[in-house]
């Protein structure tokens, strides 16, 4: 009978409840993404990684490793809530389109922030180069992944909504393996930048499309979970346990894959070692430390959301975000200003957290507008 059961359960296809209202946990957990990627950025981007203190690196410039692996996880989770439901509706094909361009309209901003990221640092030729993606930029290169993502994965979400459970939580880890593989062994007949943008190349600062698809996969499980559990509050508090759970277990599988160096690994994941591509203690780390965030989120709900508005602000436009931050560090501060390596590293790290209020402030002005003028 048990047996029976199981068998039941994993070859269920997604249940998918609609959603009552607006989750805003999930804007909080994006927010808290891009509100560590604005640190982050703003240290990088005005200091130098290189003229970071020990202490800065550690804890304080670790903890902003766990934005990339949330940002990603949390659009999967999106993808889920908001358009997975629809998959086999009559309207599909206009909700595809739309995210088809929104895609577009990231590639775009992605472009004009590559020349805006580039252009205290680069001659002409080699920003040229890098919008025809013969090379790639640093700071602002998660967009372009964000872009190619949204052009071809509303093509296979129909896919994920019949797949049984079983499939679909296996479907991560064959992803992860085969663009691993795919990394070390395909050579792509020999276009690199090709490479790059789909399993990622150690000469590169990209997000690979496969080699990063296992996150956005994740994301569609938990958000499986977040439509069926969110409003019912026992259900949500073991989510929020089972994410948390293994969360702190891929914390504590780095800690033991880093012993007894674990103050040389906490040091070399700051550094960025191992993140592109993505490599074993990297990925326990951020993903563990995203899901713990996560966690939280959902555990604290409209209420938490609405104690940090302005965390919660940020995440619900991710976009207008990403384009304010990298437009005053770069081109204000950097460019216009020639603020570089000008002030302290306290200094940049205030700096840092206090543009994330300002993206957030940035952000209300510009609904405020469009809803008054």
């Amino acid at each position: 009978m048990l047996r029976k059961a199981l068998r039941g359960i994993l070859a269920q296809r997604p249940v998918l409840p609609p959603s009552p209202g607006r989750i805003e946990a999930i804007d909080l957990a994006r927010g808290f993404a891009i509100a560590l990627m604005i640190v982050s950025h703003a240290v990088s981007g005005l200091l130098g990684i290189r003229q970071v203190p020990d202490w800065g690196m550690v804890p304080i410039h670790l903890l902003t490793k766990f934005s990339s692996s949330l940002f990603i996880t949390v659009f999967g989770i999106a993808l889920a809530v908001a358009f997975l439901p629809k998959c086999d509706s009559p309207d599909w094909p206009r909700r595809r389109l739309k995210l088809m361009l929104r895609g577009l309209q990231v590639l775009f901003w992605y472009k004009v922030l590559t020349v805006v990221e580039m252009m205290p640092l680069y001659a002409p030729e080699d920003i040229l180069d890098t919008l025809l993606y013969q090379r790639f930029p640093i700071w602002v290169e998660i967009l372009g992944f964000y872009a190619i993502a949204l052009l071809w994965i509303p093509w296979v979400l129909p896919l994920w909504r019949r797949m049984p459970l079983w499939s679909r939580l296996a479907s991560p880890l064959l992803v992860a393996l085969l663009a691993g593989w795919l990394e070390r062994h395909f050579g792509f007949w020999g276009i690199e930048p090709l490479k790059a943008i789909l399993v990622e190349d150690a000469d590169h600062y990209t997000w690979g499309q496969l080699s990063r698809l296992p996150l956005v996969m994740v994301g569609l499980l938990i958000g499986e979970a977040v439509l069926r559990c969110y409003w019912q509050p026992a259900a949500r508090r073991w989510l929020v346990l089972g994410l948390a759970g293994i969360g702190a277990a891929l914390l504590m599988g780095f800690v033991a894959v880093s012993l007894p160096g674990l103050g040389e690994a906490l040091v070399a994941v700051a550094w960025n070692v191992g993140k592109h591509p993505p490599e074993l203690p990297f990925m326990l780390f951020s993903v563990g430390g995203a899901l713990v965030i996560l966690a939280l989120c959902l555990l604290g709900g409209g209420t938490a959301a609405a104690w940090l508005k302005p965390i919660t602000v940020v995440g619900s436009d991710a976009l207008m975000a990403f384009i304010f931050h990298i437009v005053v560090i770069f081109l204000i501060f950097r460019f216009l200003l020639g603020y570089w390596q000008v002030f302290s590293y306290p200094q940049v790290l205030g700096f840092g957290l206090a543009l994330v209020l300002a993206t957030a402030g940035w952000i209300s002005l510009t609904r405020w507008f469009r809803k008054y003028v």
